[in-house]
């Protein structure tokens, strides 16, 4: 069964420097049927504008991925970690016992567009941790690349939850496929362009719950950029 979220459903902020589409529940945006799926807690879209951003701010028991598709975004926290995030870096900050951190767009005359996801540990009370890897354009293009995984494998980043994230580049006419293990469910996002999924269009923005379908295929029909969780 594929549910697919329209782009258009999501939840949205508006504070001027900060364009943000939240897919679930998020902030002042509450609905009890859009809380999550699984582990997965929170995909926020978000745009900031040059020379703005998130002020320092703390979080606890919570993996955060952050996927910056256009621009560049500037971290700082706590544990004492100062990078810069660019498209193609995968970015993942274990929260655990408390982290404060802040993020903002470093360009004077650029805005940034990411991906800020949220993904609940499989338990609570974890030390603070921080990792960051690129993947080339050349490992994600036609295929699904694994960025995340709770054992770091293939050289991804490790979370702490068994869960994975895979990114993909598909150009019109390219196509991969996915199989979710028994008893795994899948969630599709589709950061740019258009895909088909199982026979399904999706735009940009769109994401799709899936369950119990044991293969899945996709399709670009345009150039198009997708994200695939792998859900216990």
């Amino acid at each position: 069964m594929i549910e697919v979220v329209p782009a258009g459903e999501r939840f949205h902020t508006d504070i001027g420097w900060l364009d943000s589409r939240h897919t679930f529940s998020f902030g002042d945006h509450y609905d009890p049927e859009r809380a999550g799926f699984h582990a997965l807690r929170v995909i926020n879209d978000d745009r900031v504008a040059p020379g703005k951003g998130f002020g320092t701010h703390g979080h606890r028991d919570m993996e955060i991925i952050s996927y910056v598709l256009e621009g560049e975004l500037s971290h700082k926290d706590s544990m004492g970690t100062g990078s810069v995030i660019r498209p193609g870096e995968v970015q993942r900050m274990s929260a655990g016992t408390g982290v404060l951190h802040s993020e903002e767009n470093p360009s004077r005359d650029k805005p940034v567009h990411f991906l800020q996801i949220w993904v609940i540990p499989e338990k609570a009370g974890i030390k603070p941790s921080y990792e960051q890897k690129a993947f080339p354009a050349s490992e994600r293009q036609g295929k699904l690349r694994l960025v995340a995984s709770r054992d770091g494998r293939d050289g991804s980043v490790t979370i702490h939850q068994d869960a994975a994230l895979y990114l993909g580049l598909l150009e019109k006419g390219e196509r991969t496929t996915y199989e979710p293990g028994p008893g795994r469910h899948a969630w599709v996002h589709v950061a740019r362009g258009e895909i088909e999924l199982n026979g399904k269009r999706l735009g940009e923005g769109d994401g799709a719950a899936v369950t119990d379908e044991k293969r899945l295929e996709l399709a670009g029909k345009s150039s198009a950029e997708v994200l695939v969780f792998d859900l216990k």
